[in-house]
């Protein structure tokens, strides 16, 4: 009988051993699942975003503004409209986040934003392209809304058509006030707590707006950034760049990017951490809007586009504000020195007396590059 129990012992143990394991197994799926909707769009929300969407004629929208044959397709916009045509408004894109980004977990109170995309003769395929990305990859309750300002395009059902999509709203200057001034203007509509700049020929990445909220909710005095991937201007291919750069200029006072320092490096112990950088892209970042309005907004003296890259360093300079770029979120953005065409580059801002100002301020810190060091 002695011998029968011990036999028996080690299959009961077994059992008992995998009966634990499926318990515990079954007790994580649960709780992931329990997570889900703090990242994840409820699924019956996303069945009446896509009945919103059959009710836009996507087809009719292009093709009123469709590249023709024979036509040079780089002569309107300075990329491939033909490529940018052929492919889908819905299509898939990497996921380009590090691993470790996709087991964070964000506030469950995350508060909505209001997207302000402002664009002067936008192409109707990047536009749609961009609405959509965002709505297909955002949690529906985080959209506050989605404002379009239209800088007076020559035609004005650029946007005006975009108004049937879920969340958009469309504003039309009555004559050209540039860039900052467009954004001034979304800005002062919006009613979300929270403002998110947007470019208008850019596709966001999976869970992007979450880490940004879930930053400037920890601290309302952050402006930050997400990562930018780039769109290849010939082929459309979504190409990943790297995540260890920080904002910056040189003494044309141009924004560029740059690698961090091999000690800077080594301090990152964590892939998932926020990179501190004293200047961002101007055209892609979330703010707290009560912060946004107390500091100033924009400078109104800046025209067109181009000095928004350096208007956030004159804040940074003048309130110590923090300034991360968000490694776990990522989207992608068409180069703006090759987008945009000849007769739009050349009339970018001049660098506005507040911005010198800045400059010089920092010139102490880094006699060979204009680093602003107080976040660094």
């Amino acid at each position: 009988m002695r011998r029968l129990s011990r036999r028996l012992a080690l299959p009961i143990f077994g059992v008992l051993w995998i009966t634990v394991l499926l318990f515990f197994w079954v007790t994580k799926k649960k709780l992931e699942v329990s997570a889900g909707p703090e990242v994840q769009t409820p699924k019956i929300l996303d069945a009446d975003w896509d009945d919103l969407w059959d009710q836009f004629d996507e087809r009719r929208y292009l093709n009123a503004k469709r590249w023709r044959v024979g036509d040079d397709p780089y002569k309107l916009y300075a990329f491939n409209q033909r490529e940018s045509e052929r492919i889908s408004s819905n299509r898939a894109i990497p996921d380009t986040r590090h691993l470790r980004c996709t087991l964070l977990m964000y506030c469950r109170d995350l508060p909505p934003t209001s997207i302000i995309i402002t664009f002067h003769n936008e192409a109707r395929s990047t536009l749609l392209r961009t609405i959509r990305s965002v709505l297909n990859r955002t949690p529906m309750n985080l959209i506050q809304e989605i404002i379009l300002v239209d800088d007076f395009s020559n035609d004005p059902g650029d946007c005006k058509e975009l108004i049937k999509l879920p969340k958009v709203k469309c504003l039309r200057n009555n004559q050209r006030l540039g860039l900052v001034r467009s954004r001034i203007r979304g800005a002062d509509v919006a009613q979300g707590t929270t403002l998110t700049f947007l470019d208008s020929h850019c596709e966001v990445n999976r869970d992007w707006l979450q880490p940004l909220l879930h930053r400037v909710k920890e601290d309302y005095t952050r402006v930050v950034c997400p990562v930018i991937d780039i769109i290849n201007l010939d082929t459309f291919s979504y190409i990943e760049s790297a995540t260890e750069l920080r904002g910056g200029f040189d003494w044309s006072l141009h924004f560029q990017w740059e690698q961090l320092s091999p000690e800077q490096k080594a301090r990152r112990l964590d892939p998932a951490e926020p990179i501190r950088t004293p200047v961002i892209a101007g055209g892609l970042f979330v703010m707290d809007k009560s912060w946004f309005e107390y500091l100033g907004k924009y400078d109104m003296d800046m025209d067109i586009w181009g000095g928004e890259n350096f208007e956030p360093v004159d804040v940074v300079m003048i309130t110590h504000l923090s300034g991360p770029l968000e490694t776990c979120s990522s989207l992608s953005l068409q180069p703006p020195g090759e987008f945009f065409p000849q007769h739009l580059t050349d009339s970018s801002d001049p660098i506005s007396a507040r911005v010198l100002l800045t400059a010089v301020r920092s010139l102490p810190h880094n006699p060979d590059v204009l680093w602003l060091r107080i976040l660094c």
